[in-house]
């Protein structure tokens, strides 16, 4: 019986075995991927801390997308949900929502423990997650250090949640040997290279001002990112939130590999629909835009003036800065093989506009003469245009846009707080330590995004 495949239909990180020529064909892909399995572990010590839940959550959340073989989760899973996040009353509630499954661990399995302190070595994979204030990260489960500092901000449990996955995917695809045996992480106050994310910051502030008013463009990827990172954030009344949605498409299988908040159930419904339904469960209010978005419209004064960028098109991102919004986070991650695991982030309006940034489209890899998509046209599942626009889809990890999305989303919070903004923030997850990030010279100390209190 030959596969069946299409464009919309492959996913997206298992693509990545086909597009390298890890595997010569997408059944041997997809077996690959299945073999996938991921532990993850939370004790009595972190089970009740709201950052460490949401660094569980995230954690869960990624790697059912990635390790499709499972995710099993150990701990005390009866505590009660701290995280506002519709999933339950307690933490086993969550798991189960979404998807994952508790109890043993089998030995061997790669492992992301939740927070705490160095525990013993293990064999294998074992890594933990830490946080402080507004920094994140990962760290060996033996390793001593453990960042200083004040109160950790959920962001920080959802990017160390990120690099966790990120860290886990790369032992569990062949990674070096330094795959689990370094510290990684940044600061999403200060995310220059030059900040050192274990030690204290006097400079970052208390998290006391959450963003009310804001315009997501595209709900996929990154737009779904956008609203999980929100949906952890600790309102004090989620009501006062008010979220425009705008999209056009639909779920497609292949969306449900990199999209945090859908699931095969959804395959077939509009995106904005799907996430408003989210978004309103967790207590936030919506309108929708079902249009493409281009210059041809213009916000009105009572619509939010700021909005989060997750399209991944030219044409698109040309008009961000042409229809009347005062402040643009945009992110846009690689598509390839090779760089799947970049990110880069513009604040606009900036030096140069929109216009003037993506005057092209991205350049793609070309991967057409791959094993695996010789071996779809000869056995007829595919046609010449059909292998064409299945080779030019974009290869897609969950754990980059979760990771994009925190710090385009502190963007916002660091406005809120009366921090610097950024022009450019250049992310590539194999080399963390040698990201780029550039200080705006805007002033956008004027730009409302509207705000809401934090919860006492």
């Amino acid at each position: 019986m030959t596969t069946q495949i299409s464009a919309d239909s492959l996913h997206r990180l298992v693509k990545h075995a086909i597009d390298s020529g890890t595997a010569a064909s997408v059944e041997e892909a997809k077996a690959l991927f299945q073999g996938y399995r991921l532990a993850v572990e939370i004790d009595h010590a972190t089970a009740s801390d709201p950052v460490q839940q949401a660094a569980l959550l995230t954690t869960v959340a990624l790697g059912l997308r990635v390790f499709l073989g499972g995710v099993s989760v150990g701990g005390p899973l009866d505590t009660p949900l701290s995280p506002a996040m519709p999933f339950g009353r307690t933490v086993a509630d969550a798991v189960k929502a979404l998807g994952g499954t508790s109890g043993a661990i089998a030995d061997g399995t790669p492992t992301i423990v939740i927070g705490g302190a160095a525990r013993e070595r293990r064999k294998g994979f074992c890594i933990r997650t830490a946080t402080a204030g507004w920094r994140g990260g990962i760290l060996p489960i033996h390793s001593e250090l453990r960042p200083t500092g004040g109160t950790s901000m959920p962001l920080a449990g959802m990017l160390a949640a990120g690099l966790a996955v990120n860290e886990a995917f790369l032992y569990a695809s062949g990674g070096s040997s330094a795959v689990g045996r370094r510290p990684v992480g940044l600061s999403l106050w200060r995310p220059g290279s030059d900040v050192d994310w274990l030690q204290s910051d006097g400079s970052e502030p208390a998290l006391t001002y959450l963003p009310s008013r804001l315009w997501l463009i595209g709900l996929g990827h990154l737009g779904q990112a956008y609203l999980w990172g929100l949906g952890l954030l600790p309102y004090k009344d989620p009501s006062e939130v008010k979220l425009v949605l705008q999209d056009v498409d639909v779920i497609t299988e292949s969306t449900t590999s990199t999209s945090i908040l859908t699931d095969v159930t959804m395959v077939g419904q509009k995106k904005t629909r799907v996430t408003a339904t989210w978004a309103e469960q967790r207590g936030f209010t919506t309108s929708l835009q079902e249009r493409l978005f281009a210059a041809d419209f213009k916000r009105q004064p009572d619509e939010p003036a700021v909005a989060l960028c997750g399209v991944d098109n030219g044409l698109g991102r040309r008009a961000l800065d042409q229809v009347g919004f005062d402040l643009i986070v945009e992110a846009g991650l690689g598509r390839g093989y090779r760089d799947f695991r970049t990110m880069r982030l513009h604040v606009l309006p900036g030096r140069r506009p929109a216009a003037e940034i993506w005057k092209q489209n991205g350049k793609t890899e070309k991967v057409e003469d791959r094993p695996a998509y010789a071996k779809l046209m000869a056995d007829g599942v595919l046609d010449r245009c059909g292998m064409t626009l299945l080779a030019g889809k974009a290869i897609g990890a969950p754990f980059v846009g979760c990771i994009a999305a925190t710090l385009a989303l502190s963007e916002v919070l660091r406005l809120l707080h009366g921090g610097p903004m950024h022009q450019l923030i250049d992310v590539d997850l194999l080399s963390l330590d040698h990201r780029v990030v550039l200080q705006h010279q805007n002033d956008f100390s004027r730009c409302n995004p509207g705000f809401a209190m934090v919860a006492s």
